[in-house]
């Protein structure tokens, strides 16, 4: 349903099919046009070559999360999609893992390994990062009541796994006696969802309708997606870790801030501190998307001396920006462009490329930045 919401946005069907072909993994896509109550809406499949029959005893058709994780790792796609993907499974696994009491390496899905949960989720990274999407609300997520049959048995609504990650999300009763959400379609939320609120201030520019089964009841079975473009100033939701070190090697900090930045970090900074027993040492604070939290979170356990990591999270205001590459005597240089909310624009060269260029023309540095700029406010 998520996917088919953004194709019926906008996202461009040949692209998303030439993105999963990164995984490797054999399936189609079928979208066809349907009606669910009073609302047109697109409804996707995801087709897959039947896998031959179990015998008596026999484990169902599925995959580990560590099998999971390998397609994804191998699979040539984006490396913020893949992220993304890669957390989102992380997500369900350790939710599984909780309900069923095992370790997360222990965990193998049913139905959510199969080839089309793969594409789901794999799908959902793609359709976002393809339509530029930066911040994503949505509206409490409702939930129905009843039981639903899977291959762990007859189970009550919402799923166990769904609700482990709903856990601090905020909720409404759907008051319709079925499956409302998934413990895909939770994982997704859960790792895609930047604050849970009614929607917020925007200029809409389109509409999408994703369909799911045909269901009886108040309500049509469809997820909404509205798109559009803040004005003025933007918000949203990040998370801020810190942690102090007093026995990290100083020029370690560089390979840290390295892996931080390509693990989705949105700034890192340093700051020298005197710790306890009159110890200098040294405050390292990371911003950062709060679905990429586990993995900011990773990294520095991973990359430092680190035994605990601080997190919170706020409100971020910010001004609309983009980088753009413009055309000089130097070769193509990137600019950002800072629209304040006064309708002034700000514009400022990108530091590396401007360093580049200076050293390869033989020319000074700020002579790069003086034209770049010029350039990019005409």
């Amino acid at each position: 349903m998520f996917l088919a919401a953004l194709l019926d946005l906008g996202l461009s069907r040949r692209d998303l099919a030439a993105d999963l072909g990164g995984l490797g993994l054999d399936h189609a896509l079928v979208v066809r046009r349907v009606r669910r109550g009073a609302l047109a809406a697109r409804y996707l499949e995801v087709r897959v070559r039947r896998a031959p029959a179990r015998g008596a005893g026999e484990r169902a058709p599925g995959r580990s999360f560590r099998e999971i994780v390998r397609i994804l790792e191998r699979a040539r796609l984006d490396a913020s999609v893949r992220a993304r993907a890669l957390s989102i499974f992380e997500a369900l696994g350790r939710a599984e893992a909780r309900v069923h009491g095992v370790a997360l390496d222990k965990v193998h899905f049913h139905e959510v390994g199969a080839v089309d949960a793969i594409v789901d989720v794999t799908g959902a990274a793609i359709g976002l990062s393809r339509l530029g999407v930066s911040r994503v609300t949505a509206s409490p997520v409702a939930l129905g009541e009843g039981v639903v049959d899977t291959q762990d048995g007859r189970l009550p609504l919402p799923a166990p796994a769904t609700l482990e990650l709903l856990r601090g999300i905020p909720t409404v009763p759907a008051h319709v006696a079925w499956e409302t959400v998934t413990p895909t379609g939770a994982a997704i939320l859960r790792t895609v969802v930047d604050e849970f609120r009614s929607l917020p201030a925007m200029t809409v520019e389109a509409i999408g309708h994703g369909a799911g089964d045909d269901r009886s009841g108040p309500m049509p079975n469809v997820l909404r997606a509205v798109l559009g473009r803040a004005g003025g100033f933007a918000s949203d939701r990040v998370v801020q870790l810190e942690t102090h070190l007093d026995d990290l090697v100083p020029e370690r900090f560089d390979y840290l801030m390295e892996c931080l930045f390509e693990a989705g970090a949105l700034d890192v900074s340093i700051q020298h501190l005197q710790m306890k027993k009159n110890r200098p040492g040294f405050l390292v604070r990371v911003l950062g998307r709060p679905a990429d939290r586990l993995r900011l979170v990773g990294v520095l356990f991973a990359e430092s001396t680190a035994i605990g990591v601080r997190a919170s999270e706020s409100d971020r205001l910010l001004l609309e920006r983009e980088t753009r590459r413009v055309e000089t005597p130097f070769g193509r240089i990137g600019v950002k462009v800072v629209w304040g909310g006064d309708g002034r624009t700000q514009v400022s060269a990108e530091y590396d490329d401007c360093k580049r260029a200076a050293r390869k023309a033989g020319v000074p540095l700020g002579e790069v930045i003086r034209v770049a700029e010029g350039a990019a406010r005409r």
